[in-house]
């Protein structure tokens, strides 16, 4: 079109310069310029056939270059490409501009002469140069593309070199900042694109410059961006890869560049290939294909070695190795295609080529890498870093397994990828969940294999290496912040690495950063266990010659003690044998080499760290503040070991041994502590650090393990103190009460004080209380000298600061008394009658604030050094708020021990005393509205003992003060609900709460007046166990509070009283209920708890930390242990129970109503399942009145569509209910007599019950009657046309049968015939069909071969037995363990019945189970496989037809001539219409024997009758819906068929060379997703449609098209050759 019209322009006028000026006048719009250009090249080409006018041609090529063309580019470089000119938009500009370009290089070439290519070269480039980032490089882009070919390679090499220059750096620097980044990188890309290919066609300087420029030092992969490099070589990749062809000299082609033998540019594909960025990835896999290419091609041998320069070669070739060398690229090109999908089916079965890679990588001769490890590291990385976490763990799973069967060279890439990519995907926390099928509380796979990996591949490494690598790999430990799961597995194989000299100092520290990382983490357990496998690996790997016992004890400092170095546990026995083992090894520590000790000991280190710690220097007395208690936690902790590492050197232990070694280490300590009460002068920070010793080492020597009452350290230890019980107290006593706290930082020291007298007491109460006991005295001088110095500053002088700490100090004092007597009875000072303490107690004027000092008041009690801090801190009102929290807080703490001594005085009618003995007591109402006042006052973490005082005001006054209490459970209610995420202050909060909103006498009186406490009581119940959803353990602590209350008050009242349990059986209801469906990271969580929890001993994170048994299953295990405490007898017991039971049949009718499908596992599952659990709990104590008016609704639940576990609970309770209750068998007759239509399959539940009549008879006297109905019930339901209904009645005939044989009945001798013959005929079923197979499967099952109703009646078979045998996930397993280890309910007196005594218990889950199928079908994950196996069901597995659809539809169609094949077609997982009416049509026209579609309403879509033309009405349709397809696939596998995928596999087979089984099943898989890899396993064999093409696959319609056709056609060769 263009020709012909320049040969039009060109008739009309024959002069160029005419046409060309005419051309150039007007707009430059894109037609105008586009006709320039294409009558510039008319023109050029005639002046190439020489016709073109000579003079005028060339003059005119200038003239419009210059006039024209050079102008228009200016003006576009000019303006922007989004610019205002509206007729320019972008579009439009980029023709103009390709225009302008390729006519301008027609006027450099008509031109003549090369001055003016270079000229508008030049001019480019310096535009080019001047302003790259702007939006005009695209015009000075296109004019070197339009010019560039046009230079001359000699003359204009220089300019050549630096437009390539130029182009190479604005190529790969296009990732511009900010505004500019976009256009920059536009830029960048048109470079490569457009001026790149025409620079490199010149050849020669160009090309060089432009390798030069890529290759360059400054380039590498990891200083440049990738991206644009990629860009780059794919856009040049043929000139710069060599050239094959024999045809070219051998000089030319090795003139040019050869990017193989440059390890940059191998660097860059292999870091292209872990890209983020997919078209970044597929560039570097064209430049790697084009690359192996070339080199076959070429037939030449080429190496390329690492940067490095040793090692394995980055890439290689040799044609003596052509074949393994291209088997091998191959290979690893296919593999990374394959990880651009996501699809882990079609992945999975190209991962064991990869393992091929390394066969072929690694030389068999010497063992050496043939190729560098770093390509197999790619494959790695990628798989590693996909968005598919499966894919990731099956990467990561794949490497870890590597050493397993393999032995690989050392490469230290190998070992940067393990400290790199690796431990970054080992961060992802979903890696670690357990495998299906495995139990809970085994280890994760992954955690063994990365423990097994880790082991093996540093053992591998030489010995100079493997120091370093330990190291780095620790320190990337601490780079980032880790969960707890990840960090715990990584520790755990640390430890696991067999001893070696790995560590100094560098590494010590890098495991005390990890320790620190371990911090952040909110799972206690975890966490401590992580620090006990920290500790084992410091102990494995150290080199103690490295280190010095001061860096060891730092070291150990960094371990929480209440977490996991616990001193009894295992771990303290291993850390003790290790000090004793290289104590004389360890380089000498500085504060040894001080005193002239050149080898170090453990107990020269220990005793020199005492006297330096008891020293006191000059420079200390100027301090006054609290010294840090750091110092004085390591040098008792250092003490202890070195204790118990003596103790470990001696054969024998003896009282003497070890009383003699802590006293070598004590001595200076106990001088003194002995000097206290004489030395008034003693320095103030030596006193501290005294008392912080003592306190540690009381606190750090209780064992943790079971032998802390034989602890000789520990006896030695007190006697030790109890020595200097007297010196010490009377020292504190001193400090107390003579002013001498006068500061701010007094008060922490005031602190200190009262800690160490409260641990003198609880020492002398131990051995025996004394009334001339020495700290005896000191309380009740203690107490008598707080009183007077609080009365004394009630006088109204004005504040000092001085006079406001003592008085701080005073009620602390007084605050410790208290708790002291309140908490040990022997310290009563006084009798019942109110003694000083009492009175002055009583009429402490409550919450009365502190008022803060003035500034120079302050200044004049503080110390020179710590004036400053002490007035920043008095100046915010925080600072002083603290204080005046604390001091509110010690008066309700002094209260609440006031109002539990005197609790009998309080008035219960809230009238209040004219002139009370005890105002605070006395006086409830105003003492309450205090209490109010408090709460709003202090902070949550101070608020404890005001909840103690509610506890015992509360129940005197919910009856006359019922607003008031109200108001008190609202506000407690509201810090509780604020506290829930933090941990330390929440759970004793929490417990107060409950102890006094939930006191039986609370419930008591709020459940008799029936007023608004009661709800508000409840409301608050049903808010904690909303809370105990999002935060585990909440409903633990209140149903347990209320059991053991209700169970104390029950023991108490003569006839067992449980009136206020009655008016809560709600919370009984929902603890029998309660449990949560978990999220996955919460379960994985709770698995590795459970394993870390069944290591026991072996983690001495177990024993140092209490199990707070905050699991879920502690509620319902704490509502049915209560449960199994009540007596039957008693009538307040039998009407709980009763209520009870009728609630939980409430719930489970609002259950089944509110949710008619649900599914296997589903809440709605787990609710039903606990409810009928409970019952069968309750059962036993439930009499024949009461089940006479509940027995309907038992009956009616066995109608009722459920699950098979909870099947089997209610067969259950029936069978009990029958058994104990024979006076019910008419109405359970009658159940048998519903309408069929209404009875469906449910009738199975009452067959199964038939099947045990002979436990319902078994006290029965005249058993005839009863078998004799029981025969003509199931005889009738023998003959039903759903197999399912015949199997479960062919069992129980064969049941009753057995048993009428036994007694011997003449009058069944009639039906003897009909019943043998019945029973010989199922049991003698011919052929291997699915009918027989589940007829033997049923009379295996457990409920009807093993199971037995009385003698597995135990908790045990309840909570884990049946739940494990019917399917239930094992969130609902709750072995027997459980209920023995919660202590908090005691176990009732027939504890025997909890374990099962039968062979039950041994059993495993087998394929079968129970599942209605009715109208209302449920909906299950794992379906029942063997319901209907004599006729095709729509929907399968769903619902009963009335009439068998597959004989129909045989009948029809024999009756027309029509044959039917034995092929079924599964396209349940196809989503089109489209695709499935076309595949209706083609099974109808090669007779399929059915369809199997995910629905059968896609049959009433317009597009699927479109393509189907009716087919449907011939063709049988049967609905499987993709969540049963498992349980499809292997029922039709048990009757005979083969099932054939069509799917590219590793394994699969050419379509050509299959022969398929006469019954066949074919499975077609998803358009988009394809076959799923859960029914990959399913498949017998995968088939695959030779193909010729580029595109990889055909439409899921026609491949099925194919091989049902393929299938059709052999059978019909098959019977062709059976002919005659």
């Amino acid at each position: 079109m263009e020709w012909v019209l320049a040969e039009a322009l060109l008739s009309q006028s024959r002069d160029p310069r005419a046409l060309l000026g005419a051309l150039c006048q007007g707009e430059a719009s894109a037609e105008r310029v586009e006709t320039l250009r294409f009558l510039l090249q008319r023109l050029e080409d005639e002046e190439a056939r020489g016709g073109g006018g000579a003079g005028a041609l060339p003059e005119a090529a200038r003239e419009v270059a210059a006039g024209y063309l050079v102008p228009l580019l200016r003006s576009l470089r000019g303006r922007p490409a989004d610019g205002p000119d509206p007729g320019l938009q972008p579009r439009h500009r980029r023709r103009v501009l390709r225009a302008a370009g390729a006519a301008l290089r027609s006027c450099a070439r008509l031109a003549g002469g090369p001055q003016l290519a270079a000229a508008l070269a030049e001019e480019a480039l310096r535009d080019l140069l001047a302003g790259w980032r702007a939006s005009g490089a695209e015009a000075a882009v296109e004019v070197l593309a339009a010019v560039g070919p046009c230079l001359r390679p000699r003359e204009d090499g220089p300019l050549l070199e630096r437009v390539a220059g130029a182009a190479v750096a604005l190529a790969l620097g296009g990732g511009g900042d900010g505004d500019e980044a976009g256009p920059a990188e536009d830029a960048a890309a048109l470079v490569a694109g457009r001026l790149l290919p025409v620079l490199v066609q010149c050849g020669g300087a160009a090309l060089r410059a432009v390798w030069g420029g890529l290759a360059a030092p400054g380039t590498s992969p990891g200083s440049g961006r990738v991206e644009e490099k990629l860009l780059v070589l794919s856009a040049l990749a043929e000139k710069l890869l060599p050239e094959p062809g024999g045809d070219r000299p051998r000089s030319a082609r090795e003139a040019g560049p050869d990017a193989r033998r440059c390890w940059r540019f191998w660097r860059t594909v292999q870091a292209g290939l872990g890209q983020a960025d997919a078209l970044t990835r597929k560039r570097a896999r064209y430049l790697l294909q084009r690359a192996v290419e070339v080199s076959a091609e070429l037939g030449t041998d080429c190496t390329c070695g690492p940067q490095e320069g040793n090692g394995p070669s980055l890439f290689w070739w040799s044609e003596k190795k052509k074949d393994e060398l291209l088997k091998f690229w191959e290979n690893y090109i296919l593999i990374m295609e394959t990880l651009e999908g996501n699809q882990i089916h079609v992945i999975k079965p190209v991962l064991p080529k990869l393992n091929n890679l390394f066969e072929y990588a690694v030389s068999e001769e010497n063992g050496c890498w043939l190729f560098h490890p770093s390509w197999h590291m790619c494959i790695y990385k990628r798989m590693f870093e996909s968005e598919n976490k499966i894919l990731t763990k099956e990467g990561v799973i794949h490497f870890l397994e590597l050493y397993e069967t393999k032995i690989l060279p050392f490469s230290p890439e190998f070992s940067e990828f393990i400290i790199g990519p690796l431990m970054d995907a080992l961060s992802e926390s979903s890696l670690y969940s357990r495998s299906p099928g495995q139990p809970i509380g085994s280890c994760s796979p992954l955690g063994l294999k990365l423990q097994k990996f880790l082991v093996t591949y540093i053992s591998l490494l030489p010995g100079d290496i493997k120091s370093n690598f330990l190291l780095k790999f620790i320190r990337k430990m601490t780079s980032r912040h880790w969960c707890a799961v990840p960090i715990l597995f990584l520790s755990k194989a640390l430890a696991n690495v067999p001893k070696y000299k790995a560590l100094g100092i560098d590494g010590l520290l890098a495991l005390r950063d990890v320790i620190h990382c371990t911090m952040i983490t909110h799972q206690i357990l975890l966490r401590g266990a992580a620090q006990c496998y920290l500790l084992q690996t410091a102990m494995n790997l150290l080199d103690v010659e490295k280190v010095s016992l001061s860096d060891v004890s730092t070291f150990l400092m960094s371990l929480r003690q209440e977490e996991s170095l616990g001193r009894g546990t295992s771990l303290w026995t291993e850390l003790c044998d290790w000090l004793r083992v290289n104590e004389s090894y360890f380089k000498p520590s500085p504060m040894c080499s001080s005193i002239g000790l050149h080898k170090t000991s453990l107990n020269a280190y220990v005793k020199s760290l005492i006297q330096e710690y008891v020293k006191s220097s000059a420079w200390e007395r100027e301090n006054c503040f609290m010294p840090d208690w750091f110092e004085a936690k390591l040098v008792s902790l250092m003490i202890l070991l070195a204790v118990d590492v003596e103790g470990m050197k001696t054969q024998y232990s003896g009282k003497q041994k070890t009383e003699n070694v802590l006293r070598i280490f004590l001595d200076p300590l106990l001088d003194v502590l002995m000097k206290f009460g004489t030395n008034a002068y003693m320095p103030l920070l030596k006193t501290d650090r005294c008392l912080q010793l003592l306190l540690k080492l009381l606190n750090t020597c209780r064992l943790k393990g079971s032998s802390a009452q034989d602890d000789e350290v520990f006896t030695v230890l007190q006697n030790f103190v109890m020595s200097t019980t007297e010196s010490i107290s009377e020292f504190i006593l001193r400090r107390l009460t003579m002013n001498e706290l006068n500061s701010v930082s007094d008060l922490d020291r005031c602190h200190l004080y009262l800690m160490v007298l409260t641990e003198l007491i609880n020492l002398h109460l131990k051995v025996g209380w004394k009334r001339g006991n020495p700290i005896w005295r000191v309380i009740s001088l203690l107490k008598n000298a707080s009183i007077q110095h609080l009365q004394e500053m009630d006088s109204g002088q004005e504040p000092t600061l001085g006079s406001q700490i003592q008085r701080v100090v005073s009620m602390a004092a007084l605050a410790m008394v208290c708790e002291a007597i309140d908490q040990k009875p022997e310290l009563q000072l006084d009798s019942l009658h109110a003694g000083p303490l009492e009175s002055f107690l009583s009429s402490l004027q409550l919450n009365q604030t502190l008022q803060k000092p003035h500034a120079e008041e302050q200044s004049s009690y503080a110390p020179p050094s710590e004036c400053t801090s002490v007035l920043e801190e008095l100046s915010s009102s925080q600072g002083w708020g603290k204080i005046v929290a604390q001091y509110i807080h010690d008066q309700w703490v002094c209260l609440s021990f006031l109002l539990k001594k005197y609790h009998t005085l309080i008035p219960s009618t809230g009238s209040e005393i004219l002139e009370p003995l005890l105002p605070a007591v006395q006086m409830p109402i105003r003492t309450l509205q205090s209490a109010l006042e408090a709460l709003t006052v202090l902070s949550s973490d101070q608020v404890l003992p005001v909840f103690h005082c509610l506890k015992v005001l509360v129940p005197k006054l919910l009856t006359s003060s019922e607003s008031l209490c109200i108001e008190a459970f609202d506000m407690a209610w509201k810090i509780i609900s604020s506290l829930s995420n933090t941990q330390l202050i929440f759970w004793p909060n929490l417990k107060a709460f409950v102890q006094f909103v939930f006191d039986n006498k609370v419930l008591t009186i709020a459940a008799k007046i029936k007023g608004q406490a009661y709800f508000k009581i409840k409301e608050i119940m049903y808010k904690i166990i909303e809370m105990s959803a999002i935060k585990t353990g909440v409903f633990n602590t209140l149903i347990s509070y209320c059991c053991q209350s209700w169970i104390v008050s029950a023991s108490n009242v003569s006839q067992g009283s449980l009136s206020s349990a009655k008016n809560y059986s709600e919370l009984i209801l929902e603890a029998c209920i309660f449990g949560t469906v978990f999220r996955r990271d919460q379960r994985l969580v709770q698995d590795v708890q459970t394993f870390i929890e069944n290591l026991g001993h072996d983690c001495a994170a177990n024993i140092v930390m209490e199990n707070t048994k905050r699991e879920d299953h502690y509620v319902r295990i704490c509502a049915i242990k209560f449960l199994c405490l009540l007596d039957g007898s008693n009538m307040s017991h039998k009407l709980f129970m009763e209520d009870l039971a009728i609630k939980l049949l409430d719930k489970d009718e609002f259950v089944s109503k509110s949710k008619k499908r649900y599914y296997v596992n589903s809440l709605q599952h787990r609710v039903k399942n606990r409810v009928w659990q409970t019952l069968l709990v309750l059962f036993p104590r439930l009499d024949q009145n009461f089940l006479n008016g509940i027995i309907d609704r038992i009956f009616q639940a066995g109608f009722t569509n459920n699950q098979a576990s909870i099947k089997y609970f209610i067969e259950w309770i029936i069978i009990l209910i029958l058994h104990k209750f024979p006076q019910f068998l008419p109405k359970f007759w009658d159940c048998f007599s519903y309408g069929e239509e209404n009875l469906k399959t449910s009738i199975c539940t009452f067959l199964a019950v038939l099947s045990h009549l002979d436990v319902v008879t078994q006290n029965i006297p005249e058993k005839k009657l009863i078998l004799k109905q029981a025969l003509i019930v199931v005889l009738q339901w023998c003959f039903n046309h759903n197999f399912s209904v015949r199997l479960y009645a062919l069992v129980a005939l064969k049941k009753l049968w057995t048993v009428c044989k036994v007694l011997s009945v003449e009058e069944f001798d009639a039906l003897a015939p009909v019943i043998e013959s019945s029973l010989h005929q199922v049991e003698s079923m011919h052929g291997a069909g699915n009918a027989k197979k589940n007829w033997q499967r049923i009379q295996e099952h457990f409920f009807f071969a093993t199971f037995h109703p009385l003698k597995d009646y135990c908790l045990e078979t309840i909570f884990y037995i049946l739940p494990r045998l019917s399917g239930l996930i094992e969130d609902e397993w709750i072995t027997i363990d459980k209920f023995t280890r919660f202590t908090d309910v005691p176990l009732d007196a027939g504890f025997q019945w909890y374990l099962s005594q039968t062979q039950l218990s041994k059993l495993k889950p087998g394929d079968w189970s129970q599942q209605d199928i009715g109208t209302n079908l449920v909906e299950a994950d794992n379906q029942a496989e063997w319901t209907d196996v004599q006729k095709k069901i729509i929907p399968w597995n769903n619902r009963v037809p009335d009439l068998d659809l597959e004989l129909l539809f045989q009948d029809r169609a024999a009756r027309l001539g029509k044959s039917i094949s034995r092929l079924i077609v599964v396209a349940s997982l196809i989503d089109k219409p489209t695709n499935l009416g076309g595949l209706c049509r083609t099974c109808e026209v090669f007779g399929a024997s059915a369809l199997v579609v995910g629905s059968l309403q896609c049959i009433s879509d317009k597009q699927f009758q479109h393509l189907s033309v009716s087919a449907e009405q011939w063709l049988p349709l049967v609905e499987v819906k993709p969540p049963h397809l498992i349980d499809y696939l292997q029922q039709k596998k048990t009757e005979g068929y083969t099932i054939i995928g069509v799917e590219q596999t590793a394994k699969s087979l050419d379509l050509t060379q299959y022969c398929f089984p006469e019954k066949s099943l074919l499975l077609l898989g998803n358009e988009r997703e394809g076959i799923p890899a859960n029914l990959i396993q399913q498949l017998d064999v995968c088939v695959e449609i030779p193909q010729q093409g580029i595109i990889r696959s055909l439409n899921v319609h026609v491949s099925g098209a194919l091989l049902i056709w393929e299938y059709t056609r052999q059978q019909l060769l098959s019977q062709g050759d059976t002919k005659p």
